[in-house]
């Protein structure tokens, strides 16, 4: 569905590099005659009768050259701004202390019989691959190191995959944080590169037959538009091995949905099943599934959330949302996979099931139960056969299971306060063990004491009176006389929950003091889909009642006061940020909207955007939706009459073509024209990066160490910082 606009009635023609250095907006406060005037135009939309200024439209073409220029001087500004903190260097040490500890991902059994796990010993700016005989070996050998494809770490690995006898190994690249995939092939035993190489892939890993990988793929995007054309004819492909990417065959396209994804996912004994799930229309997933050269429709419908989590014994099994919004587990007949014969093996209960797998002929499944994790584990008739005891709680828990090999079965558990820790699970007799490799004695997390903090869980009553679970993690014996600094985050949507999980950059906060506040607002999917769509399309104001709510509890139990809070999100969360700012400015001090979604009228028409209707809704459905949308647009809803705002720090970078950066531009360039108080508001725009995902180690305490100084900085507070 696309939105018509006016004809774009544009000034850029009249804008000079000149006025571009020498103007500045009007509510400037103290940086008055600094801020850069954007590039602007008078462009209006009639949407549904609804008129619609986008004066600075221009911002969307980030390869102009009046773009590249504001992007240069905006980031002059900060930068001036920023490096004149005085205590910015010693953040920037002691986050580069707080990363320096050895990292390990939980490991699994490759085909080839080796263990795989990523390890980083500390700063390097992407984790490395290494392989060995056993779990974390003493015989591990790097296996892949992504470090060595670029020389400023922004090549980032986001994926392996072997054949099923495990002579080859596929793994996927991103480049500077983009979404945009490339996919190599190398030999399993000797690290040999292949010829194979993919190009223009997205949203995809190798999903692998004996013979190939099936993956997704756009058409190649026009040149100069890759991180901003809307993405369309999502399509599957066959490329098998030993051929050129010219060579690949179609496997799976849909015309008629253009706006449609799609993802392979391989099952059988012998990869004899190839499943389809389309996603981008609704809520969930459709299943098509291929037997041989037929396909049959398992799930007609994109109404629910569905994994595939394996083929056994002529069985389907399928995590579904389909009759239990937390979610169950059914089977199906691969002679009759169709919905109506879906036999259900393990019911709904009081958790949402969060995730699920096969270890041996049991089925490991994870709960979430007030955005914590719990375990259990069933057999394949759906009895529950054990329930392992991990000793950390509140906690975030990961699985690695294998169907071939039950003695494999490993347990990541991570919280607040502590880095993931590694337990293997013995199914046999119930023990569990801790396996985590010992740091070496000089590592940071021998200075960092669980015990010294406190994570606890209150529920507050939002403004229609429903409950929101929020942690709290503070310094022990911290007094609640309002007088402490608060990072309150959130993000409330698509269905992700926000679960306890360890930061090293958040421990500086921590140490310093601070309370650091994470709420599970509706939206989200921490109690199910009727949570996540309570905080949807018509319904998304609740989830920023639910974060101005979150924002009150704190002031009103005595934890702080409005001129220590700072409030924080990214991507979704961005949005909540500058739409909460701009409803409630007086109750923050500081806010940080990172890569956020800031123009909700037009969000839809660039990349992937279209797939967000799902939880926003889009301009061009109803004049009643665009009513709404305009109603809280970030960018749309900027103050103009001297109301004085908290100081704001925009993130976002020059290849996220997750969401562009031009929401992040039109809503910085409107915050700095507008007369909102003397306190800052500048925007940080990082190169060679993306959403997030990917990013090297440096950046990461590049952009914390921005982020931290400019916090304290407008906290008016003098971290003690640690050596």
């Amino acid at each position: 569905m696309s939105l018509h606009a006016k004809p774009i009635l544009s000034l850029m023609a009249a804008i000079t590099t000149t006025s571009l250095l020498i103007g500045c907006g009007s509510g400037s406060g103290s940086l008055a005659g600094k801020y850069p005037v954007a590039p602007s135009s008078e462009t209006v939309d009639t949407i549904h009768g609804l008129v619609v200024a986008d004066p600075y439209r221009p911002l969307e073409d980030d390869t102009a050259a009046l773009t590249l220029e504001w992007v240069k001087q905006e980031n002059a500004v900060t930068r001036s701004y920023l490096d004149k903190i005085p205590f910015r260097s010693a953040i920037k040490e002691r986050l580069t202390r707080l990363n320096s500890y050895a990292k390990r991902s939980l490991p699994w059994r490759g085909e080839d019989g080796k263990y795989y796990f990523y390890f980083n010993d500390g700063l390097r700016n992407q984790s490395v691959l290494y392989r060995a005989s056993t779990p974390y070996g003493d015989d591990a050998e790097v296996f892949l190191d992504p470090n060595t494809l670029s020389e400023d770490g922004t090549v980032a690995l986001t994926g392996v995959s072997q054949s099923p006898d495990g002579k080859y190994t596929a793994y996927t690249i991103s480049r500077a944080g983009s979404d945009w995939t490339e996919i190599y092939v190398m030999e399993t035993a000797t690290g040999k590169l292949l010829d194979d190489h993919i190009n223009w892939a997205k949203f995809t890993g190798a999903e692998w037959t004996p013979d190939g990988f099936y993956y997704s793929a756009y058409p190649r995007p026009e040149a100069g538009k890759e991180y901003s054309v809307a993405n369309e004819n999502h399509q599957i492909y066959f490329h098998r091995i030993g051929t050129p990417q010219t060579d690949d065959t179609v496997a799976y396209t849909d015309p008629a949905h253009p706006l449609h994804f799609h993802t392979a996912q391989v099952a059988g004994k012998n990869q004899e099943y190839l499943f389809v799930l389309d996603g981008g229309e609704g809520t969930g997933e459709g299943i098509r599934m291929r037997r041989g050269n037929s396909w049959v429709t398992v799930e007609p419908t994109q109404d629910y959330n569905h994994s595939i989590l394996g083929v056994l014994d002529g069985k389907i099994y399928i995590l579904t949302s389909y009759g239990a919004p937390l979610r169950r587990i059914m089977t199906a007949d691969v002679a009759h996979p169709e919905r109506e014969n879906w036999t259900e093996l393990i019911a709904e209960s009081d958790g949402v099931i969060a995730d699920a797998g096969f270890s041996g002929d049991n089925l490991v499944v994870v709960y979430e139960q007030d955005a914590a994790n719990k375990l259990v584990v069933y057999d394949k008739s759906g009895k529950k056969v054990a329930q392992p005891e991990l000793p950390a709680s509140p906690a975030s828990i990961a699985i690695s299971v294998d169907r071939k090999h039950p003695e494999d079965f490993y347990v990541g558990c991570t919280t607040f306060t502590s880095p993931l820790r590694v337990y293997s699970f013995d199914e046999t007799n119930g023990k569990v063990t801790d396996i985590t490799p010992a740091e070496a004695d000089d590592s940071v997390l021998a200075t960092i004491n669980p015990d010294d903090y406190v994570t606890e869980q209150v529920f507050y009553p939002s403004a229609d009176g429903t409950k929101i679970p929020m942690f709290l993690t503070y310094k022990k014996g911290l007094k609640r006389d309002g007088s402490n600094p608060v990072y309150l985050y959130g993000y409330g949507g698509f269905n992700v929950s926000l679960n306890p999980g360890y930061s090293p950059n958040r421990m500086l906060w921590l140490e310093n003091g601070g309370i650091y506040a994470q709420t599970n607002l509706r939206g989200g999917a921490e109690y199910g889909e009727k949570w996540h769509e309570a905080g949807t399309k018509m319904n998304k104001l609740n989830v920023f009642n639910d974060f101005i709510a979150a924002a009150e509890y704190m002031i009103s139990e005595g934890w702080t006061k409005p001129e220590l809070l700072t409030i924080e999100g990214g991507s979704n969360g961005g949005l909540l940020v500058g739409a909460v700012t701009n409803m409630r400015p007086e109750l923050f001090k500081v806010a940080i909207p990172r890569v956020g979604v800031m123009d909700m009228m037009r969000y839809h028409l660039f990349t992937i955007g279209w797939n967000w209707a799902s939880d926003y809704g889009t301009s061009a459905d109803s004049p009643e939706m665009a009513e709404y949308l305009l109603g809280y647009s970030p960018a749309h809803n900027i103050k103009n009459d001297g109301t004085p705002y908290p100081a704001i720090l925009v993130t976002t970078a020059d290849h996220d073509d997750r969401v562009v950066p031009a929401h992040s531009f039109k809503y910085a360039a409107a915050l700095q024209a507008a007369d909102t108080g003397d306190a800052p508001k500048l925007i940080r725009i990082d190169s060679n990066a993306g959403h997030g995902g990917g990013k090297p180690v440096s950046k990461v305490i590049d952009e914390y160490t921005d982020i931290y100084s400019f916090i304290y900085q407008n906290l008016g507070i003098t971290p003690d910082i640690k050596k």
